[in-house]
């Protein structure tokens, strides 16, 4: 049975699609099969893995919407055990064509479950109806963190979110880890933020933090993971060493 984790943060601009593209990859390079689920409406996303949602035949929005059934939307990616099932605009539309139900996305992906050692869930920068159904179908939240002090503010009322959902709808999700991104560690700034993260959030907080890196926004640029473009590349190496992480804590909660 595989895991399932959304990659979450209501704030944007703090490094989670390229969390979402460069961690699925990087287990993926590390012999896990994974499938990366794109529910955020701006698919960068499906985008930064390679492909353009607009010339593909199928996507979730039409998984959600019953139109298709979910494995007609599954598409494979360059790395030999990734898998996409791309995002699109048409998202936009679950919030206002009524959908209530926040198990839609829950529903679709226990049919594939135990066929993917992991699926990472790319949600959007809200805490619209999209992202709570990534997170009612999550077993854990995988939170990126930029290293700057208002990020703090965004976790918190992640966090908040999470404990209701953990009363109702979901209640044995859990936090997975927050993960520092794009650090730069020649500054006392960012030294002084990753060391107040630490002490507030203790062990939740990964060792290994995602640097500052030019190879990262590069490879996002031509549609390939940094696994892909340039796995010697200061970003590569952490993603991998994240990955483990999870792969690690994965094979304890079994």
């Amino acid at each position: 049975m595989g895991k399932i984790i959304a990659i979450a943060n209501q704030k944007g601009g703090v490094g989670k699609t390229t969390t979402a593209i460069n961690l699925s990859s990087s287990i993926a390079y590390l012999g896990k099969k994974v499938l990366l689920v794109d529910i955020d409406p701006q698919s960068n996303s499906t985008r930064g893995i390679g492909f353009d949602s607009s010339l593909l035949d199928a996507n979730l929005y039409q998984v959600l919407t019953g139109q298709i059934e979910l494995e007609k939307a599954i598409v494979r990616c360059g790395l030999p055990k990734l898998f996409l099932i791309p995002g699109s605009l048409d998202l936009t539309s679950i919030d206002i064509q009524n959908y209530s139900s926040v198990l839609l996305l829950k529903n679709q992906l226990e049919k594939v479950k135990n066929k993917y050692d992991f699926i990472f869930i790319d949600c959007p920068p809200s805490l619209g109806a999209l992202s709570l159904n990534a997170l009612v179908a999550a077993d854990s939240v995988l939170i990126p963190m930029q290293c700057e002090y208002y990020s703090m503010e965004g976790i918190v009322m992640l966090l908040n979110t999470i404990r209701k959902l953990q009363q109702n709808e979901n209640p044995n999700i859990e936090i997975e880890g927050i993960l520092l991104t794009m650090c730069d560690f020649r500054t006392k700034f960012a030294n002084e933020v990753q060391q107040d993260v630490r002490q507030t959030f203790k062990d939740k907080v990964y060792a290994t933090a995602i640097p500052r890196n030019i190879r990262l926004a590069e490879a996002s640029s031509r549609g390939k993971s940094i696994i892909e473009y340039d796995k010697e590349a200061s970003g590569a190496k952490a993603y991998i060493e994240v990955a483990k992480d999870v792969i690690n804590h994965a094979k304890r909660k079994k």
